[in-house]
């Protein structure tokens, strides 16, 4: 989705927008909170595209001012299990931080967001990060959304100018069951997100990587139907 210029007395938010569950509800947050969104999605050398097909859906349905899709190549350094295909995506739950970590990726993600926040003039900056049932990320602690919240102030022109840049986490202290049930209230299609490692071209989820198994227990616990297609 392409747009023209900024609307005139909106607050512009740039939204990082996956493809998956999580993102998808905070593109919804932010729309109901009264932002124009940017959504900003990232081909970064990952398994498969579905997730980015989604995006395109996604942002489209949610009213997205603009929808861009960046690439950076991660599968360029590997040693993550979603940008090196001779790492298996593990099928059990593990200890510690699994093989599907992506190094560097958030502050990448969070890096393009800002070069581009800059460019819209957007204050804003969403992301769907979780420190509750989640796969043990480093990069999707308060910590490091404090941390880089600071470094945007220093790392740009407008935060050497007196802008404030807010890296919003709204997800961030929920379970992924209250994510779910705020989004079906803000009315996402659930069906329409990717969240699977593996998923097919298609969309549809293989239901044993620790992504679907976050996801199908969030929505067990929501007590509510799960749309997600399985192969």
């Amino acid at each position: 989705m392409s747009g023209a210029g900024p609307s005139a007395g909106l607050n512009r938010a740039i939204v990082l927008l996956s493809g998956g569950l999580d993102s998808s509800t905070v593109l919804a947050l932010a729309r109901a909170r009264g932002f124009e969104c940017y959504a900003l999605s990232v081909h970064y050398g990952q398994r498969h595209s579905a997730e980015l097909t989604a995006a395109r859906r996604i942002a489209a349905a949610l009213g997205a001012r603009e929808h861009r899709i960046m690439g950076v190549d991660l599968a360029g350094i590997g040693g993550s299990a979603l940008t090196d295909n001779r790492i298996g995506v593990p099928e059990l739950p593990q200890t510690g931080i699994p093989v599907t970590y992506v190094p560097a990726r958030n502050s990448l993600l969070l890096s393009l967001a800002l070069g581009w926040a800059e460019v819209v003039d957007a204050a804003d900056i969403f992301v769907g990060v979780n420190a509750v049932d989640y796969s043990g990320y480093p990069d999707c602690r308060p910590e490091f959304i404090e941390a880089f919240e600071r470094l945007a102030q220093l790392a740009t022109k407008a935060g050497v100018e007196g802008k404030h840049f807010k890296i919003q986490a709204p997800l961030i202290a929920m379970s992924k069951a209250d994510i779910i049930r705020a989004g079906t209230d803000l009315g996402v299609d659930f069906g329409m997100t990717v969240s699977c490692y593996q998923a097919a071209e298609d969309g549809a989820a293989c239901g044993k990587c620790d992504s679907c198994r976050l996801r199908a227990a969030g929505f067990a616990a929501a007590g509510l139907a799960d749309p997600t297609p399985y192969r």
